[in-house]
């Protein structure tokens, strides 16, 4: 068996910025796998942000784990890529660190990619598709531009922080005509300063939840919150394991979570907390963190086969220079490397 392994990065600069509570979404980076295992090909993407943030690892930190990880367990990924289903299984091999469960989230994608293609079946049709996926689109009420969304958009994912006040921004948003999410990254301080902003907020908008107002783990001002506010809780950050979603549904902490493939572990993790979910009464849905159209697409099949709830899934506007083409059968798409990206893991052998 000839095995072939290349991990890389490749970053791309957001034309269209979005500043959240805590940090401004402007410069990404891609870190990119190409898989071949005797002649066939897989790919896959993670985009982890810039710095660590509410328990989310950095882009640098991924890269660390990737290469002390990676070859290590060649072996186990060699016998993965082997076997029907490896895939799902590989992410039993991360290790506790933020930053190891988001590496072999990537490892994960290829391997599924892999095989798909060597079964000569698309993503499409290893998860058929139940619906057409509802979309959600991600904006910001602190920026000062005018914010711009495709017509496909159901929903807005709209970055907020506390002290919300009427602007012109606000009534832009209010412009575009759909309901919103509140996403607040976890930059709130108490439940009666998210009382008073939700009042602002639906003075001009329809407000479908407020989002992970409070630090991850903090069960009990979310709950309170839920309790107190007609506007429904949902946990984004907070949102890691099956155990945290039985937490939220026991505490009765929220009403909506947001599932995020690369966060979880991967797909198949992400499946599995897709049913649990929907098994404890919570309304899932899918977010992402500013991907390619290659990992976009494989989450906007994801949602299509599994979710109702509208979800992260948009195309990223203004991502300048993202490498990827179209690539028929597998998840569909294929990264291009460049001659500036940086070549991080080389196996072969």
């Amino acid at each position: 068996m000839v095995v072939e392994l290349t991990i890389w990065r490749s970053e791309t600069v957001m034309t269209t910025p979005i500043r959240g509570a805590a940090q401004r979404h402007d410069v990404r980076d891609h870190l990119f796998i190409e898989l071949e295992v005797d002649g066939v090909v897989g790919y896959g993407e993670v985009s982890p942000q810039p710095r660590s943030l509410n328990g989310d690892p950095s882009a640098a930190s991924v890269v660390t784990a990737l290469a002390e990880e990676v070859p290590v367990h060649r072996e186990r990924i060699v016998s993965a890529a082997r076997d029907e289903g490896g895939w799902a299984r590989i992410h039993q091999l991360a290790g506790p660190r933020a930053s190891s469960v988001v590496a072999w989230a990537l490892i994960e994608m290829a391997l599924f990619d892999l095989e798909l293609r060597r079964d000569g079946v698309s993503l499409a049709e290893r998860w058929p598709s139940s619906q057409e996926p509802r979309v959600m689109a991600t904006v910001s009420l602190l920026d000062e531009s005018v914010p711009v969304v495709a017509s496909d958009v159901e929903r807005l994912r709209v970055k907020v922080a506390p002290g919300i006040r009427p602007s012109p921004v606000l009534d832009a948003v209010h412009e575009l005509g759909r309901p919103v999410i509140a996403d607040y990254n976890c930059s709130a301080h108490d439940v009666d300063e998210v009382l008073e902003d939700l009042e602002i907020l639906c003075a001009s908008l329809v407000v479908v939840a407020v989002e992970q107002p409070f630090a991850p783990g903090n069960l009990i001002e979310h709950a309170r919150l839920h309790a107190r506010s007609a506007v429904a809780v949902s946990l984004d950050e907070g949102v890691r394991s099956i155990v945290d979603l039985r937490h939220i549904a026991r505490y009765n902490a929220g009403a909506l979570v947001c599932v995020k493939p690369a966060r979880v572990g991967g797909l198949a993790v992400a499946r599995t907390m897709i049913l649990e979910a929907l098994e404890r009464g919570l309304r899932p849905y899918v977010g992402g963190f500013f991907e390619t159209p290659l990992a976009r697409a494989v989450h906007r099949q994801l949602v299509a086969a599994m979710v109702d709830e509208p979800s992260d899934v948009a195309p990223v506007l203004g991502l300048d220079g993202a490498s990827v083409v179209k690539r028929p059968g597998g998840v569909g798409w294929a990264p291009v490397r460049r001659a500036t990206d940086e070549v991080l893991v080389h196996v072969r052998g």
